[in-house]
């Protein structure tokens, strides 16, 4: 198998390549006068088992996906593999409103005419690999997350809700602690008390763990309020970092240790990186 690094996910596909020693096809990528995207593959791929490395995030990233496999597959390669790190939206998985289109369904039916098969990591929901007409898989960015984690000395994994205790649960057992939700009680119509549904934070050392943290709002005011229950330090984790607005400020003021993403999507916070989970699965 051979590598296309795609833009939004170059530090992750050298990783993956020096690892499984793996080549990556070296390909021209520029702008028009005009901010069209240009893509061309420079190498022979004919007869080849090609994988692209591409987060679908933000939408240009979506178009040069899209460039990409069109020209691997005009290129005559054997197998087409996509790897997407994180997969834009993904959160869009229902028809909420009337009018509405299931975003995720037409992205991934989309992507399944060029590809033959898809690996994402912590899609949002499960069901999302369903949408996929080609055969797709999910890996898990707990455990080099709880990896990272060790060193820090957790008492206390918390979900920020109910259902993400499954994730906090993989990362408890990883750490060997606690494990925990946050639950949200609405006390009046201004104020909402946010506090562990079972366990008390007082001295304790905690982390959040999360699949995505976007406007950190929610999360912020979580670290506000176990700060109010004498809760020793708070580390907030997460696979994609999208941290939109103001988040990063938000998470910081509100007495947050430190913040920690992977390198689904590359940031200053990508302390952690999931290519030992695709290695896994690509070996």
């Amino acid at each position: 198998m051979k590598l296309i690094a795609g833009s939004a996910s170059q530090a992750l596909s050298k990783k993956i390549s020096q690892a499984l020693k793996l080549p990556i096809i070296e390909t021209q990528t520029k702008r028009f006068p005009d901010k069209e995207l240009y893509i061309r593959i420079l190498e022979n791929i004919e007869n080849e088992a090609v994988a692209i490395v591409q987060t679908t995030y933000p939408d240009e990233n979506i178009i040069e996906l899209f460039l990409l496999l069109d020209a691997v597959k005009r290129a005559k390669a054997k197998k087409i593999t996509v790897i997407i790190p994180y997969f834009g939206y993904a959160r869009q998985d229902k028809q909420f409103k009337k009018g509405e289109p299931i975003s995720a369904a037409s992205l991934a039916k989309l992507i399944s005419t060029l590809a033959d098969n898809i690996i994402t990591v912590d899609p949002h929901k499960e069901h999302i690999l369903d949408f996929f007409t080609i055969p797709a898989k999910s890996v898990s960015a707990v455990k080099p997350i709880s990896t990272y984690l060790k060193e820090k000395k957790i008492d206390l994994v918390l979900a920020p809700d109910h259902g993400a205790l499954n994730r906090a649960k993989k990362a408890a057992s990883y750490l060997q602690c606690d494990v925990d939700y946050l639950e949200k009680t609405r006390l009046d119509g201004s104020t909402i008390s946010i506090t562990p549904k079972s366990l008390e934070v007082n001295g304790k050392t905690a982390a959040i763990i999360d699949d995505i943290i976007s406007t950190g709002g929610t999360m912020a005011e979580a670290i506000k309020q176990l700060h109010s229950q004498d809760v020793r330090k708070i580390y907030v984790a997460c696979t994609h970092g999208l941290f939109a607005g103001s988040a990063i400020k938000k998470l910081q003021d509100a007495g947050c240790e430190e913040i920690i993403a992977t390198d689904t999507i590359q940031t200053q916070f990508s302390a952690v990186s999931v290519s030992s989970a695709l290695e896994e699965i690509l070996s």
